[in-house]
């Protein structure tokens, strides 16, 4: 333990798909064949677009754009599910730093939540494949809320399960709709651009539409102390209404400026 002040956060909330798991190019593959037996050409930077969606949300989003006839959005996301968990349950791998990132949160006496956009299924895929149920004293899906990311609620709700007040939780995410999300529920947000940069954001990952967070790292091997003590400006603390978002530099992995 260093001179941080673990007191200044009782929970880390960590997203699944892209932060934890690389499963984004996996997404991207699953998504293109899908939608494309449907008559919807989709591209890897398209999905971008639709990147810590609500599965559901996200084939009404295609739907409402290019419809196509035959099985509707919700049958779709289903079909999108069904391959999901083959893939997740026989290929999911953690992201650089991911278990450096729980050991570190849970070193300092936060509880872990994890908070996935992705419907349960897969979460338990995940958690299976990686041996994660000890880990978390909470798991929750957007299934579970009446609207996905970027609303707020599923990390309220995580809070509320983790009986932690929110300006008491940091986020981790790595997509805008995480970050939006994280940010409306009034808790402090720590950005990882995901790795597979389809966007022309260089190595370490696009980081648009990220700053709203209050930090942005290369990976999550970055996190240490000093990222987190720097989180929490002089003349604040965690009962009091967060800081300003600020960017930083914290890795060479990182490319934003």
């Amino acid at each position: 333990m260093t001179g941080f002040d673990a007191a200044i956060f009782d929970a880390a909330i960590f997203d699944m798909d892209g932060l934890l798991v690389d499963s984004e190019p996996v997404w991207r593959e699953v998504e293109i064949a899908v939608f494309g037996r449907h008559g919807v050409a989709l591209t890897e930077e398209s999905c971008v677009q639709t990147k810590g969606m609500f599965l559901p949300d996200v084939a009404r989003y295609w739907y409402a754009r290019c419809p196509w006839e035959g099985p509707g959005p919700d049958e779709v996301a289903a079909e999108i599910v069904d391959a999901m968990e083959v893939r997740l349950s026989q290929e999911a791998t953690f992201t650089h730093g991911a278990p450096h990132a729980l050991d570190f949160c849970q070193q300092r006496g936060m509880r872990l939540a994890l908070a996935s956009s992705s419907p349960r299924r897969l979460i338990d895929a995940v958690v299976g494949r990686l041996r994660l149920g000890d880990r978390f004293a909470v798991i929750h899906s957007a299934e579970d809320e009446p609207a996905g990311k970027p609303d707020p609620g599923i990390f309220r709700t995580t809070a509320q399960l983790l009986d932690v007040a929110p300006a008491r939780c940091v986020v981790f995410e790595d997509a805008p709709a995480g970050v939006m999300a994280a940010k409306a529920a009034g808790m402090t947000c720590v950005a990882v651009p995901e790795a597979h940069d389809v966007t022309g954001g260089g190595a370490g990952g696009s980081d648009a539409g990220l700053g709203g967070a209050d930090v942005v790292l290369g990976s999550l091997a970055d996190l240490d102390d000093a990222v987190l003590s720097g989180l929490v400006l002089p003349g604040h603390d965690a009962g009091h209404a967060p800081p300003p978002p600020r960017r930083r530099r914290i890795s060479g992995r990182y490319s934003g400026k």
